[in-house]
Order: structure tokens, then sequence, then C-alpha cells
């Protein structure tokens, strides 16, 4: 039986934490508490709940729980751009690997919704 773990977009996103944690650690202590700690929070929040949704009970359940991690994955998109008009330094690619990861979420919302069909 397949499980959260077998994704691809998953392991993407884990990844993209990875990514976040290692970029901000680099940011002013003053943002550890502000921008910093909501970026993680969002970064973290996208492969989470990929994981909380694939454990459910219901497909409209999972599919509400990818829609969350696609909300999470546009707020870490915004705090990511706030973070560059203040000239905190960012990981070369991070925007495509963004992109990368709504392309992957949507097509799995896509698929999953064929299954309740």
């Amino acid at each position: 039986m397949k499980t959260h773990k077998d994704l691809d977009v998953w392991k993407r996103s884990i990844d993209l934490v990875e990514a976040v944690y290692v970029m901000t650690q680099k940011y002013p202590k003053e943002e550890i508490y502000g921008l910093t700690s909501q970026i993680r929070r969002s970064a973290v929040s996208i492969p989470s709940n990929i994981a909380e949704g694939a454990a459910r009970n219901s497909n409209k359940e999972y599919i509400q729980f990818l829609y969350t991690s696609l909300g999470s994955l546009s707020e870490l998109e915004t705090q990511l751009i706030i973070a560059q008009k203040l000239n905190y330094p960012i990981q070369t690619n991070i925007f495509e690997d963004l992109e990368r990861i709504r392309k992957m979420l949507i097509k799995l919302i896509q698929y999953q919704k064929t299954k309740n069909a």
C-alpha cells in the first residue's frame, strides 16, 4: 500500500523545507520570531498537509488538505518575495522549485477529483 511518502510532490516539498531552513539560518537574528518563523512554518505546512490529507478517510478530505498545501505554498512564495525585497538571501532556483511543486499539487488535486467523478 502506498503512502504519502511515496508521492514525488511530498518528497520535493520535504527537500524544500530543508532548503528553507538552511537559507533562513542566514537571516538577521531579529527576524527569528518574525519573517524567519513564518517562512519556516509555511514551508513545513506543505508536506505536513499532504501527509495529513493522505491519512484521511475520504478523498474529499484529502483534496481539501491538498488545497491547504497549495495555500501554504502561495503564502511561502509571498514571504520569500518580501525577504527578497528586504535583500535577505534567497536560494537560487527556489521560485522555480515552488512553481514545480505548485504544478505537481494541482495535478494531484485534478487526479483526486477524477476519482470522485
